[in-house]
């Protein structure tokens, strides 16, 4: 029997330390406000450490310390397509507590862990992301994604020469909004270009370099590169370099990421579609509270795109 309470020990404190070791709500934030209210405690789960969520965690950070009412506590994946880690997060912040979850999730493959939370109580507000074909959520704060990529595909008709050839570097194979964001570039680009290639990346910057390597192999006369999600394309410009081709291709991607701004600025990415994280995560947040505290919340929060060129970059950090 000790050696049992030992293990159950162990797992408890596992579990604890998931969400443990990646949470910075604010520790002062607990019991009561000064008007003698219960601080209602959340959870904000993001998919992996890059800047995108960086700033988006930073800004929910932001907004935990305005709201004396609320504490945030965050978790992250490792990768992209972490489904194991966000489902383990998800079940480690319903044992803590949380009345609602604020999550970017990685695939609809986390939707039966989002559900038992539902079922017990917790609303669940999806951020960045959705899982289309499921009705347990309270929200959607995101980015409308195929709003997204008409606007890079409309950029890109204007810009093409005609009879050009492009390659696109999807994102990950089966996300609703990454694929969305391929359908409107395509469905705007109409015929002012050939689709002659495309590849997931799980929005990896290797696997985009990679990817992006096997493309120009393949077809050498591509006039343009397209990618569904930021890393991918920060890797496919090294491919680009490699090949003696920087400068010389169309590049377009989506995430506007300080890399892609940086790679902008100096003229060897085209343009990107800037999401706006730090409205993701200030909104998440203050969503899933409202939603906590039963307050009507609407269902779908677009928090807007815009193209960034070498003409506008100042304007984006």
């Amino acid at each position: 029997m000790n050696r049992q309470r030992r293990l159950l020990a162990t797992a408890l404190l596992s579990a604890a330390l998931l969400v443990a070791g990646c949470s910075n709500g604010d520790s002062n934030k607990t019991g009561s406000t000064s008007s003698g209210s219960k601080v209602v405690k959340i959870g904000f789960i993001t998919k992996f450490p890059v800047d995108f969520y960086d700033t988006m965690v930073d800004a929910a950070k932001a907004w935990d310390k305005s709201e004396p009412g609320a504490e945030v506590v965050f978790a992250q994946g490792s990768s992209g397509t972490d489904d194991e880690g966000e489902i383990a997060a998800i079940q480690s912040m319903v044992s803590q507590g949380v009345k609602a979850i604020a999550i970017t999730p990685t695939s609809p493959n986390v939707k039966d862990a989002l559900q038992q939370a539902v079922d017990k109580g917790i609303k669940v507000v999806l951020v960045d992301n959705d899982i289309p074909d499921w009705s347990g959520k309270s929200a959607v704060v995101a980015t409308d994604n195929l709003a997204g990529g008409k606007l890079a595909g409309q950029w890109l008709a204007q810009n093409m020469t005609a009879g050009g050839k492009i390659a696109i570097l999807q994102g990950v194979l089966g996300n609703p909004s990454l694929q969305a964001r391929v359908d409107g570039m395509v469905e705007a680009l109409g015929d002012a270009a050939t689709v002659v290639a495309k590849s997931p990346t799980d929005c990896d910057q290797t696997k985009g370099l990679n990817a992006a390597q096997d493309i120009l192999t393949a077809h050498p006369d591509i006039t343009a590169v397209y990618g569904a999600c930021g890393p991918p394309i920060t890797g496919a410009l090294q491919a680009i370099k490699s090949a003696g081709k920087e400068g010389k291709l169309l590049v377009v991607g989506f995430d506007a990421s300080p890399d892609e701004l940086t790679a902008i600025k100096g003229g060897t990415e085209s343009a990107s579609v800037a999401q706006f994280p730090d409205k993701m995560g200030t909104l998440g947040a203050k969503t899933a509270f409202d939603a906590a505290m039963g307050k009507t919340v609407d269902a779908k929060i677009d928090t807007g795109t815009e193209m960034v060129t070498k003409d506008n970059v100042d304007q984006f950090k």
